[in-house]
């Protein structure tokens, strides 16, 4: 073995370095941890539980407000013009841009509504839908290609909730979202109201 090959003894490691690991890295030394002492499991369980169910309504609005008014005027210009599929309008290439600057949000909401967790998925959808209010009055390169969609994909983020929820329990999941929404963005609640209304109907058993 060679001198670059050899294995560092542990105590020559910073003794920081948990506090270092990337995202992936903390996984794994959790799953070897798990692995290698299986009494861990419930308290691992438990405390992944607490981390998940009790999100932040405006720590999210935040990030949602940040999410979607970062994106510059070279975002745009990547995505919009001439390509070998054809001529993307800059409108178009906004819309496209703004929808994935929140499409994690959107996921996590039904994560949470499958894990059985409905006030955390309360708390993302409301964070959401709030952080998109906060943007529409926000100078942003992209934004002022499609002016309307912070209120449109606020609907539409209603809407997809409610589309979540299990059919026993969809209406009054609603009924508590609708409470949440209005305290935090009164503005929409007219919005919120018509579209929950829609698609609590649409999800009645014939």
């Amino acid at each position: 073995m060679t001198s670059t090959q050899k294995k560092i003894p542990a105590n020559n490691v910073n003794s920081d370095v948990l506090a270092h690991l990337n995202s992936s890295e903390a996984a794994a030394v959790l799953g070897t941890l798990l692995e290698r002492h299986k009494n861990l499991h419930a308290e691992a369980e438990t405390i992944a539980t607490e981390l998940v169910a009790s999100p932040s309504i405006d720590d999210i609005a935040d990030d949602v407000l940040d999410a979607v008014t970062s994106l510059d005027i070279d975002d745009l210009n990547n995505r919009a013009g001439p390509s070998r599929y054809g001529y993307t309008e800059p409108s178009e290439a906004a819309y496209e841009l703004l929808e994935e600057s929140i499409e994690d949000f959107l996921s996590d909401i039904k994560r949470r509504m499958q894990l059985g967790l409905t006030d955390a998925a309360i708390a993302i959808c409301c964070g959401l839908v709030k952080g998109l209010n906060k943007a529409k009055n926000v100078d942003s390169d992209v934004l002022n290609w499609e002016p309307d969609f912070p209120e449109e994909e606020a609907g539409q983020a209603v809407a997809e909730f409610i589309k979540s929820c299990p059919k026993e329990s969809r209406q009054a999941v609603c009924y508590r979202l609708l409470a949440v929404l209005s305290e935090h963005v009164p503005a929409w609640s007219e919005l919120f109201n018509r579209a929950a209304k829609e698609n609590v109907q649409k999800a009645k058993p014939d």
